[in-house]
């Protein structure tokens, strides 16, 4: 019998319940993880583990602000008795935030982007690292952007956020490298979800052709992304097969950042 690239795993996916963060909850879960499936949308975030269960895999939802330290320390000591362990932390939740020069921001502008994205980031990886020490390793993956490599004139602090969590990854790796946890980041280019449909809403682009259209131009492959192509790359990062890999960056942007 086939065995999946992750069986017998358990598996925490945050922001999980639409997205790129949907496609990598699916994906573990196909390939044998089980998986807890987090976020803020409840009745979304059911209809996630409703598709996983009638694929045959594992998964249970959990509510989850990964903006409250908590929320996350009692939401992990959950999912680690539900499952018995923790090995694959995804840290995927995330938030855009207003789309204003940095002159105009307000100080809670700035703050409600940081404290998902990077204070979130920050809470999950230090609350999961006793579970995954206790079990002798573990896998963290978190999902950074193409704008947390290069700039762009616009939302300043979801780059600014990205950017941290390139840093936050490598400087991960090395201290927790003597414990056999591994520590990567996964950097999306225009991958087709809401956050990109939203993008050309402030574009003026209503049409989903018009919009595909518009990102397809910026990539030198010609087309958009879709979710389970950062969710391979995760799966590959979380798998035992990159049990050489650590502190690395896995870019995913249709070969936008070697332009």
């Amino acid at each position: 019998m086939k065995m999946g690239r992750v069986e017998g795993k358990a598996a925490i996916v945050t922001g999980a319940t639409s997205g790129i963060g949907r496609a990598i909850a699916e994906l573990l879960a196909k390939e044998g993880a089980k998986v807890a499936v987090t976020g803020r949308n409840v009745e979304r975030g059911m209809e996630v583990v409703e598709s996983i269960r009638k694929a045959g895999g594992t998964a249970k939802f959990w509510k989850l602000d990964v903006s409250s330290e908590e929320e996350v320390e009692r939401v992990f000591a959950e999912i680690a008795r539900e499952f018995g362990k923790i090995d694959i932390l995804v840290n995927n939740a995330g938030v855009t935030g207003v789309d204003k020069p940095t002159h105009e921001l307000t100080e809670e502008e700035w703050d409600q982007v940081m404290n998902v994205n990077v204070k979130g980031v920050f809470f999950c990886t230090k609350h999961v690292i006793p579970y995954m020490k206790k079990t002798g390793g573990g896998s963290i993956v978190n999902i950074s952007s193409i704008y947390g490599i290069v700039g762009s004139p616009g939302i300043p602090p979801y780059h600014a956020s990205k950017g941290a969590i390139r840093l936050m990854t490598k400087t991960d790796a090395l201290i927790y490298a003597k414990d056999n946890i591994r520590v990567n980041s996964v950097y999306p280019g225009s991958i087709w979800t809401p956050m990109l449909k939203k993008a050309c809403r402030k574009m003026g682009i209503l049409d989903e052709e018009g919009c595909r259209k518009a990102f397809a131009r910026m990539n030198p492959v010609g087309w958009v992304g879709e979710p389970i192509d950062v969710a391979y790359a995760v799966l590959y990062l979380a798998s035992d097969e990159s049990m050489f890999v650590t502190g690395t960056e896995l870019v995913v942007d249709g070969g936008y950042t070697a332009m």
